[in-house]
């Protein structure tokens, strides 16, 4: 198996950048003889023009000998750093990395100036990036040396021995879309210069999370998961996913089961072990029956569920984290579209306000655990008087954007829709605001929409949303208007009893040779001319409209479309 393999590397960082292209004509007089000088392309440079409010971050951790410094890995713009605990953020791994996909952060305990980077976020959306293996520094994140395992696919965790910064570990999820061999618990005894593989179980079941002991660090936990994404569906759960224990140090591995689901497909696990008492170790499983979250005392050898809630349990597949708090046994938190704390040895839960859901990673101080920093839908924040207040999200240009659209005035606008976040429309150049936000505005639609922008008139924006939602806005007034193609609940419903069926990304486009005819797309195409006060549909079914791909997206555990 070649691990060593270093793909050429890019600069990565998704955000919402703006460039002056010289325009030339198209057809086959141009493809033949250019009218332009390719020179004049040689000077063309990017600038950012927005937004830099935080996008999707799903690995963080921090330095506890210096209290303001954090890490953060966001799923499209790298790897960054703060140095003023979250007052600035600067990315450490343009120029260095061959991705953008972020999966795993890892500070050495034994010595903070050694960083290990896993790529590829296994928080496995639909729209996932799988990652190319991991990265290390010698120096705080100054420069980074790739160190192998490039078919790794998505990287849920890294940890290291607390003892010695050059014994790692690595949970390999595995490519998002089909088997592959490379699954499974990775160990490096040498910083990464040599690999091998200490747990697998098959090329469908990948590991998505580890736990060492701090005390005994030969004590190792392992969550293995089956997971795929298909264009139609997601699978999710197998009989041989559970957790995995090492005793020595990863040589040899059992399924632990006394106490847990059995006999039942599993799906993901999230695991932690309690600094204070690491006989504790905590896990939140997903299974239907059975799930939430488990407790075991004595290192794994028993367990016992001591929370069914089912608000720690919403899609579990995005999120199924938990983390122990480092200094306190009978405190733990739980990572959903919400963060959780218990303090009664997790009896019961109760939310703490963050500055963005979908919650995806906290690392907690084990000097002072008022001290966090968390990942989730918005970026990273730092709190340090135990989440009473934390940064802002709108220092971070990592926001992933859908697509992008222009309008024809002048200075011209730029439109997108950002993950998790509003649709966002952003001036190419300043008219002299006080601040840039002061002229950023919505239109209306959310996260996944596609927009169209009337050429004749700015202030008129179609836009949408995901399964079909679309929207007509006015700048004018500042209001929109649903125009949806035909009202229908989508969620839980299987696409064969849909009278349409809609991508999570519904194109919308204005005709350019009639400026009232507005198309919007299905399985079928459609079109207004009216404003979409009422459709009328053009096509037949463009899909290969198979039965079998039309069941209740999801399963065996969990249904999502």
């Amino acid at each position: 198996m070649n691990t060593r393999r270093d793909p050429r590397p890019y600069a990565g960082r998704l955000v919402l950048l703006l460039t002056l292209l010289v325009p030339c004509p198209v057809g086959p007089a141009a493809a033949q003889e250019p009218t332009h000088d390719p020179a004049l392309f040689d000077r063309l440079e990017y600038r950012m023009i927005g937004p830099y409010r935080g996008g999707r971050v799903t690995a963080v951790d921090g330095i506890p000998e210096s209290p303001a410094t954090f890490f953060m890995g966001s799923t499209g713009g790298g790897v960054w750093k703060t140095g003023d605990a979250g007052e600035t953020w600067t990315n450490i791994s343009d120029d260095s990395f061959a991705v953008a996909s972020i999966g795993a952060v890892e500070v050495a305990d034994a010595d903070p100036s050694v960083v290990y980077v896993g790529t590829g976020s296994a928080c496995i959306r639909g729209n996932i990036s799988t990652g190319r293996g991991v990265y290390r520094s010698r120096d705080g994140g100054k420069s980074w040396t790739f160190i192998g395992l490039p078919e790794a696919g998505l990287i849920g965790k890294v940890v290291t021995d607390p003892r010695d910064p050059e014994v790692v570990f690595v949970a390999a999820l595995g490519h998002p879309f089909g088997p592959n061999p490379e699954r499974g618990v990775y160990r490096s005894r040498d910083g990464g210069e040599s690999w091998e593989r200490v747990l697998f179980v098959s090329d469908s079941t990948g590991a998505v999370d580890l736990a060492i002991d701090p005390v005994n660090p030969r004590n190792l936990y392992a969550a293995m998961w089956r997971v795929e994404r298909k264009p139609w569906t997601l699978i999710d759960g197998a009989m041989e996913g559970g957790i995995y224990r090492s005793r020595d140090g990863g040589d040899r591995w059992e399924k632990l089961t006394d106490g847990l689901p059995q006999d039942q497909p599993i799906g993901r696990i999230g695991l932690s072990v309690s600094a204070s008492r690491p006989d504790r170790v905590w896990a939140l499983v997903t299974a239907e029956p059975g799930g939430g979250v488990f407790r075991s005392d004595d290192g794994g050898d028993t367990w016992a569920r001591t929370s069914e809630d089912r608000e720690l349990r919403t899609r579990a597949w995005y999120y199924s984290h938990i983390t122990a708090d480092p200094t306190d046994p009978n405190t733990v938190w739980v990572e959903n579209a919400g963060l959780y704390r218990s303090i009664d040895a997790g009896e019961t839960f109760h939310r703490v306000r963050v500055p963005h859901g979908d919650v995806h990673d906290l690392w907690i101080s084990p000097v002072d655990p008022s001290t966090m920093v968390v990942a989730n839908d918005g970026g990273a924040q730092v709190t340090l008087n135990g989440g009473d207040s934390w940064s802002t999200m709108n220092n971070q240009p990592t926001a992933e954007m859908y697509r992008v659209e222009v309008d024809e005035q002048w200075p011209y606008r730029v439109y997108g829709a950002q993950q998790d976040n509003s649709t966002i429309s952003v001036p190419s150049a300043s008219v002299g605001a006080l601040t840039p936000e002061s002229e950023w505005y919505s239109v209306a639609g959310a996260e996944s929409g596609h927009i169209a922008v009337h050429p004749e008139d700015p202030n008129t924006v179609y836009s949408g949303n995901y399964i079909g939602r679309i929207d007509r806005y006015d700048h004018r007034t500042g209001r929109s208007r649903n125009v949806i193609l035909y009202p229908q609940m989508q969620d839980g419903v299987a696409p064969r009893d849909l009278k349409y069926r809609f991508q999570w990304n519904a194109p919308i486009e204005i005709s350019p040779h009639d400026t009232d005819v507005v198309y919007h797309a299905s399985n079928y195409v459609h079109r207004t001319t009216d404003g979409g006060m009422t459709w009328e549909t053009l096509s037949g079914d463009l899909t290969t409209d198979q039965e079998w791909q039309q069941e209740l997206p999801g399963g065996p555990l969990q249904h999502d479309h």
